[in-house]
């Protein structure tokens, strides 16, 4: 390419989905908190201003990027067991929130809820009302799992670790700063589980989330 000559991806007609997608790479890339549109407006080559034509202000970004982030989510079927649909969901929708940390604290603020969005809660409400489960107890159902989601994923993005090896350096490091005579539960968790090969603290989502699950059974078919 010749210098001076725009570069192929400014040469791509700008739209609305282009513009999200630039915004949660941008995102992903340098952090929610540096996303601006002048910004967004140089990752794409294009005035900061001209952005406004796709979306009308920074808070219409923000939910249009959290609407890209819900259509990553795998919605639950009914071709399935509810237990495995419901399964596959939290799994993909911690998956999407490990690829997108900023959308945490996100995908549950918005007022203005996206297709991504509606699509996936009544596929989720679906499964569960085609599974048994009363009107009641599915929005029980519903709010059980996303809490525990949401909250392991953001026990997550605060870790100050990204590794199993990371973990266990750090759990060894903090045993070393204490007495086990005066702190043996913390100091045995440290030496009998975290440090141990092979264990992974990701490892307890899914047992957390069959215990919800398990639980979740003795309510489907109760009105």
């Amino acid at each position: 390419m010749k210098q001076g000559e725009p570069s192929v991806e400014s040469r791509v007609p700008l739209n609305r989905e282009r513009v999200l997608h630039a915004a949660v790479a941008l995102a992903d890339g340098r952090g929610i908190e540096l996303l601006t549109m002048r910004a967004l407006g140089e990752e794409l080559g294009v005035e900061a201003m001209s952005l406004y034509y796709y979306v009308a202000n920074k808070d219409e970004l923000l939910d249009g990027m959290v609407d890209v982030v819900f259509s990553e989510i795998e919605p639950p079927t009914t071709d399935v067991d509810w237990r495995t649909a419901m399964r596959r969901r939290a799994i993909s929708t911690r998956e999407a929130l490990a690829r997108h940390r900023w959308a945490v604290g996100l995908l549950q603020s918005s007022t203005s809820p996206g297709p991504a969005n509606f699509r996936l809660v009544n596929a989720v409400l679906g499964c569960l009302r085609e599974a048994g489960f009363s009107v009641e107890n599915a929005v029980h159902a519903y709010s059980v799992q996303d809490a525990y989601i949401y909250g392991f994923a953001l026990q997550e993005k605060s870790m100050p670790v990204d590794t199993p090896g990371q973990l266990a350096e750090a759990a060894e490091s903090m045993r070393r700063q204490f007495s086990a005579d005066e702190y043996p539960h913390i100091a045995e968790t440290i030496t009998e589980r975290v440090t141990k090969p092979g264990y992974d603290f990701a490892d307890e989502f899914e047992f957390g989330l069959d215990l919800i699950l398990d639980g979740l059974e003795r309510l489907r078919g109760k009105a």
